[in-house]
């Protein structure tokens, strides 16, 4: 019995090695890889929960909702590393973009892994939205996690984004206290250049009055969901998610020039959709 378990060690190996691999019942030749494929992975999602972490466990392991991670705020450690749920494998799609476009592609679920933030969101006091801040545990344990997802999938910045980027009609997290720019400066999203924005500004005043249909031109080149025929609200939402995301100051989904200008330097760095 030994002899017979030696030799099928002996054979199994030699198939590995002549690129073949012993499965259950049956072998597989690996030997011709077809050039006609692609990665499943092509884009990033952020999203924060609205949910402190027991709700946030139990609603993205139900019937409804899922996320390839969970990061709570606080991450407890184990041998001094952050611990990160993994709630989907990455090679099987989750529910947590819903109705999506960028960059011309749309049901972004079966492209994307989605990454859940434990984070209350926004609350209103008296009139005004109350934004709530992520904790620096939480973002100290995002960065390696991005960091081994764009290793192994090959990402560019761009292809980190929130999901009020994809769907910016209906969702508006991570929101404008999400830390895009400190991300960025680790290669973990795009950022445009200063010096870029400020030429492409060409001297005007920040809040000065540009053509909506010129800018909305500009953010469909980068990647936003623009449509031919639009309402004002749905016009001012699409703007509001871009400041969001790269000028969190202020998000009113005005049309003004620091806005043209900071998706002018946007495209010239990154390149068009």
């Amino acid at each position: 019995m030994r002899a017979l378990g030696l030799l099928i060690i002996l054979l199994l190996a030699g198939c590995a090695s002549q690129g073949l691999e012993q499965r259950q019942g049956y072998i597989a030749d690996l030997r011709h890889p077809a050039k006609g494929a692609e990665p499943r992975v092509k884009l990033i999602i952020i999203h924060y929960t609205a949910e402190d972490f027991p709700r946030s466990i139990s609603a993205l392991t139900g019937d409804n909702v899922s996320a390839h991670y969970l990061i709570a705020s606080h991450p407890p450690l184990r041998g001094g590393q952050p611990l990160i749920w993994q709630l989907v494998p990455e090679q099987q799609l989750a529910w947590h973009a819903g109705s999506s476009y960028w960059r011309g592609a749309t049901r972004l679920n079966d492209t994307s892994i989605g990454i859940e933030l434990v984070n209350s969101g926004y609350r209103w006091v008296n009139s005004q939205q109350i934004w709530s801040p992520f904790c620096q545990p939480q973002i100290a344990a995002l960065v390696p996690l991005l960091q081994d997802l764009v290793r192994r999938y090959g990402l560019r910045p761009q292809d980190i984004i929130g999901h009020s980027d994809v769907a910016p009609q209906r969702k508006q997290d991570p929101g404008p206290l999400f830390p895009w720019q400190q991300l960025a400066r680790q290669g973990l999203g795009a950022w445009p250049d200063a010096a870029r924005v400020s030429y492409y500004l060409h001297g005007q005043p920040p809040d000065a009055p540009v053509p909506v249909r010129q800018l909305l031109s500009r953010l469909a080149a980068y990647g936003y969901q623009v449509e031919a025929q639009m309402t004002d609200q749905q016009q001012r939402k699409v703007i509001a998610a871009f400041q969001m995301h790269f000028r969190p100051q202020d998000y009113r989904g005005l049309a003004d020039a620091q806005t043209l200008a900071i998706v002018s330097a946007l495209l010239e760095k990154y390149g068009s959709r």
